[in-house]
């Protein structure tokens, strides 16, 4: 892999005596942004009560929140792409902190929205920094690995935050978990301030951003995310009812599961960082390839209690390892001017778990729950072939990646 390490656009290395405090403070600050953004879901009846509003319209809360993350992100990369980084990051976390406490005070539903697309504008552009830097402060053969480790707090915000967010929620009130985030981003945020390193202005502005983001071996990348990640939102979002009424589980083995498929998908994240530092390419196609194989075997697997099991483990191991080589592939493709593109494809997982979710959704309606796994491995496929395009682009224009 060649990762952004020295570009116009990035701060310059730094020793790699301050890796740990970069990347600690920045999976801090990410856990937060993670919880942040799944912890509505868990206390949907909560505010619902509270702001006499219907469980559905608060459900539009996550929409809010995604869409301040669809747009807000590469807007705000834009518009802040002269800023240096140590400056723009620590105001990015104050940003969030700040519409997570307006969110623990709101006292009326249209504040809430408001806090919530406040929080979300930081998400895209602090994520897609954080990727940069973090490739800044490791020697080139690790990069990789500090990418993974980074977007495990993604993952541990899944698996841990949000759970403990609902806990704390239910015992002390629904603004109670929001504070809490707001405390921990607070954390993350004041070890940043101490370790990461001031660095001068980037030199690369919008303009050149923009030109970086239009090289096709980048947008290929991005659409790769955008429509492969899609086939693991398909089956992810209804994989707790596809336990409970296909392969006949009860809710607290299904809930075990999903807890089991949380733990491998840490292990998977890190496991496809380590090889991303050595290929992020074959590790990008063999995920997909793994993806494609295990969802279109999902529907014929959950069946059967323990072919169900395993099948759980498997998509868990896989589904977030996509994350940390096609991250890799952007850095590769965008050295000169990584940000904005990062950020878009941050915007592009978003845009796959809202596909995914969509589709998946329907074939529920339409009573097909046990089929999800072959839109998904459809979707899998998908990214596959676009993986394989990206890189012969990547090939045929060297000059330009």
């Amino acid at each position: 892999m060649t990762p952004a390490t020295t570009s116009p656009g990035t701060p310059a290395p730094a020793t790699t005596g301050r890796a740990f405090p970069v990347i600690a403070g920045f999976l801090l600050c990410i856990f937060a942004i993670g919880t942040a953004e799944l912890l509505v879901g868990g206390l949907l009846p909560e505010i619902a009560g509270t702001l006499h509003v219907s469980v559905a319209g608060a459900g539009q809360l996550v929409t809010a929140y995604a869409l301040g993350v669809v747009i807000g992100g590469p807007l705000i990369t834009v518009l802040t792409a002269r800023m240096p980084r140590k400056g723009l990051v620590l105001g990015l976390v104050a940003l969030f902190v700040a519409g997570s406490l307006v969110s623990a005070a709101a006292t009326s539903y249209g504040l809430l929205v408001v806090s919530r697309v406040l929080a979300a504008l930081s998400q895209g552009t602090l994520f897609a920094i954080s990727m940069v830097v973090v490739t800044t402060v490791v020697p080139p053969e690790r990069a990789g690995r500090a990418i993974a480790i980074v977007v495990s707090g993604l993952t541990i915000a899944t698996v841990l935050g949000v759970p403990l967010g609902a806990l704390l929620g239910r015992a002390f009130g629904w603004r109670t978990p929001f504070l809490a985030v707001a405390l921990v981003a607070v954390a993350g945020g004041v070890v940043l301030a101490v370790a990461m390193p001031r660095t001068p202005a980037p030199i690369t502005g919008a303009r050149s951003e923009l030109r970086v983001l239009r090289r096709r071996p980048v947008l290929l990348a991005i659409t790769t995310t955008a429509i492969g990640f899609a086939g693991v939102g398909t089956v992810l979002t209804y994989l707790m009812p596809l336990l409970t009424q296909v392969s006949g589980f009860s809710a607290g083995v299904a809930s075990a599961l999903l807890l089991a498929y949380g733990v491998g998908s840490l292990l998977g994240n890190f496991a496809a960082g380590r090889l991303t530092d050595v290929s992020p390419t074959m590790t990008v196609r063999a995920v997909f390839l793994g993806l494609t194989v295990i969802l279109a075997v999902l529907p014929f697997a959950v069946v059967w209690q323990p072919g169900a099991i395993v099948a759980v483990l498997a998509f868990g191991l896989l589904a977030t390892a996509t994350i940390a080589p096609l991250q890799g592939l952007i850095l590769r493709h965008a050295a000169d001017a990584p940000t904005l593109s990062v950020a878009v494809n941050v915007s592009g997982f978003n845009l796959a778990n809202a596909l995914g979710s969509a589709l998946g959704g329907g074939i529920v309606a339409a009573g097909a729950l046990r089929w999800n796994g072959l839109a998904g491995a459809a979707l899998a496929l998908a990214g596959l072939g676009l993986s394989w395009l990206a890189a012969s682009r990547a090939a045929a224009t060297p000059q330009e990646a």
